[in-house]
């Protein structure tokens, strides 16, 4: 059968995420909690083969895949169109920043309008077709075989939507958390939702709790 399974991961926490500061393409590194959650994450996974491991080219992404690749005994491939959303001049601001300094921003935002983009930033549509064809392309690769993708929230949040018919407006009522383990299974003619938040990996006692992704904290 022509299928490529899937784990589809967010990236593990980072200091933006814990400030609940927007990242969009910003470069920010994981924190010791994402650190934490990434070996966490590549030691739960030791037991599954994975042919290969793909990233995020920012170092949020990339270094949670190398924590798994490096267990798997291959070498994570960073890939630019894994990339979160890219919310141009709004990157960088809390969410209560946004709601005071740019409300009409704010209210498009909340309401998930699919055409609209922030400043010098990217609409859900444009993410949309950038993720589906990195996924088209990726996936395409490994027929028969099982390959990580290790991305962000707005990346699992168009997988997610793919995989379950769900469309971009339509309200979010699923989790997406930090360095969880999503399974999704690949066809030429479909996306098929397996399993999605397992994070029993990260339920083990530990200073620092993960972080939950919202619209805010991508």
């Amino acid at each position: 059968m022509h299928v490529t399974r899937i784990l589809a991961v967010r990236h593990g926490e980072t200091a933006w995420n814990h400030d609940t500061r927007i990242q969009g393409h910003t470069d920010i590194d994981l924190n010791d909690t994402g650190r934490w959650q990434a070996a966490r994450l590549a030691t739960a996974l030791a037991d599954e083969r994975l042919t290969a491991v793909y990233a995020s080219d920012l170092q949020r992404a990339f270094n949670t895949g190398a924590a798994i690749a490096r267990v798997q005994g291959l070498s994570v491939q960073a890939h630019s169109g894994l990339r979160e959303r890219h919310f141009g001049a709004l990157e960088g601001k809390t969410w209560a920043e946004i709601e005071t300094q740019h409300p009409e921003e704010a209210k498009l935002w909340r309401s998930r309008v699919p055409e609209w983009s922030p400043p010098e930033g990217e609409s859900l549509q444009v993410l949309q077709q950038r993720i589906l064809h990195t996924l088209q392309a990726l996936a395409s690769r490994h027929i028969g075989e099982q390959i990580a993708l290790v991305a962000h929230g707005g990346v699992l949040d168009i997988l997610y939507r793919a995989a379950t018919g769900l469309e971009l407006q339509a309200p979010r009522s699923w989790l997406l958390k930090n360095a969880a383990i999503n399974r999704l299974l690949w066809t030429p003619e479909s996306l098929t939702l397996v399993g999605w938040g397992d994070v029993a990996h990260l339920e083990a006692p530990h200073d620092h709790a993960g972080a939950l992704l919202d619209e805010k904290t991508t």
